[in-house]
């Protein structure tokens, strides 16, 4: 059954789309950088190419989820959303924010955006990921808060399941642990020790708890396999993610002058966060070879099964390739952190918020799927951007390796600059690779103008 507000996911679908178009141009900027240091110099610095790249992805992610949010919980909760009209005054308001804000980065020089936007007051500017004024973090903070509250009372007077609580704790633990943000001591210790509670325990905590439910959801459309099967299997992968990821947080301690105990803490449990992806790639794999229907979007299903796929080498396989203590001495900010990096958020927040706006946006444009050219456009984009970024993957990796050999390992080390020319080439592997994935996106981008057909009552 369809619900009438479940339109309000639409919106925020779309603008998650457009930014991702802008984090991906923004990122190929970057990679040029790399390689011509001064392209588009002064008028895009590489700091403020990096914060708009990085900051467009937190934000069209977070719309991702969002619009996730709003589409599924009404029908979770067999009830129409609590407020249609607050989800779509915080969507212009969340929008209108984020905008000003990378127009203030890329019009502004950074320590005179902080000085307009009252970081004298309360200083939260200048750490990576979290540079947004503090306007702007007010801002999300209010954004969320009516987010939390309009979905929570969805909830509260409707049918409670395992899947709409599930996202509820991971939503309320992003919205928590988001407050951390504000907290910037002068202490620079202290300062990484609780930056990570934002950084790390949103995309190795809380975030898989969204990701785990929004794929729960769309394998029970997709595959008809009975309600109780699908939770079972989100318990385990919750509470692993949840047992691994809080206290695997140690692995990011291991050198900021944090006790020593958090080598040992760090490297055991966060050598474990592989094991709730490979269980999320069975549990994908399981329903889908189960499933009692075949529905006719076959472009959700193939985004459902590599979420679990590509989730599990990124997060889980490269992630532990280099987060053992006596590894991470040495790899720790190489190109290895950046391979990883870019697999792991493609894998497990990428592909997830592709997989439900792949499965929802037909549905909300009146039809059950695309029609089969709509969904073989998609499915092409699908592979050009998944293999784009397995490349991106290894050719980072390959850097990483020979500038860990040549800079940190060697016994005649080299001047970082120098190691850097000598990792160029792998730069420029990874530049084509990045143009190969945006023709993957503009492809997706084709898929829902393409094909037609006649129009179908979504079951």
């Amino acid at each position: 059954m369809q619900y009438k507000s479940q339109a309000v996911a639409k919106p925020y679908f779309i603008a998650a789309i457009g930014l991702f178009v802008g984090q991906i141009l923004f990122g190929l900027i970057l990679g040029t950088q790399y390689l011509i240091g001064d392209f588009l110099f002064p008028a895009i610095p590489f700091n403020i190419a990096r914060m708009v790249h990085t900051n467009l992805l937190i934000v069209w992610l977070l719309f991702g989820f969002m619009g996730a949010a709003y589409y599924l919980i009404p029908e979770e909760s067999e009830n129409e959303l609590f407020s249609p009209k607050l989800a779509l005054v915080m969507f212009w308001i969340f929008l209108v924010a984020g905008a000003l804000t990378i127009v203030g980065y890329l019009a502004l020089p950074y320590a005179t955006l902080a000085k307009l936007t009252g970081n004298d007051l309360l200083e939260t500017m200048g750490r990576e990921f979290l540079e947004q004024p503090l306007p702007t973090k007010v801002g999300i903070v209010i954004v969320a808060l009516a987010f939390l509250f309009n979905i929570t009372m969805t909830v509260l007077k409707g049918k409670k399941t395992v899947i709409s609580l599930i996202l509820l704790l991971g939503l309320w633990g992003l919205a928590v642990f988001f407050l951390f943000s504000f907290y910037n001591p002068g202490n620079l210790v202290v300062d990484k020790f609780f930056w990570w509670w934002t950084v790390h325990l949103w995309v190795e905590g809380v975030w898989e708890l969204i990701m785990a439910a929004i794929l729960a959801f769309v394998l029970i459309k997709v595959t008809g396999i009975d309600r109780e099967v699908i939770e079972k299997w989100l318990y385990v992968i919750v509470t692993l993610a949840l047992i691994t990821g809080i206290v695997g947080t140690g692995h990011h301690y291991y050198w900021i002058g944090t006790p020593e105990y958090w080598q040992w803490w760090g490297s055991i449990f966060s050598a474990l966060e592989p094991i709730p992806f490979f269980a999320m790639t069975i549990f994908a794999f399981n329903m889908v070879n189960r499933r009692r229907r075949d529905h006719p979007n076959r472009a959700a299903v193939l985004w459902a099964l590599g979420t679990g796929v590509m989730a599990f080498l990124g997060a889980g396989v490269w992630g532990f390739l280099h987060t053992l203590a006596p590894v991470n001495f040495y790899t720790h900010g190489s190109q290895i952190t950046a391979a990883h990096g870019h697999m792991a958020f493609y894998g497990a927040y990428v592909m997830i918020n592709l997989t439900i706006i792949s499965y929802a946006m037909p549905i909300l444009r009146g039809r059950a799927a695309n029609d089969n050219k709509s969904q073989v456009v998609e499915m092409w984009a699908f592979w050009l951007m998944t293999v784009s970024i397995v490349f991106i993957t290894l050719f980072l990796t390959a850097a990483g390796i020979l500038q860990v050999w040549l800079q940190r390992i060697s016994d005649t080390p080299m001047d970082f600059m120098v190691v850097q020319s000598q990792i160029a080439p792998f730069y420029w592997m990874r530049l084509v690779t990045g143009v190969i994935f945006l023709v993957g996106l503009v492809v997706y981008l084709a898929s829902f103008f393409v094909g037609g057909g006649k129009e179908e009552r979504a079951a």
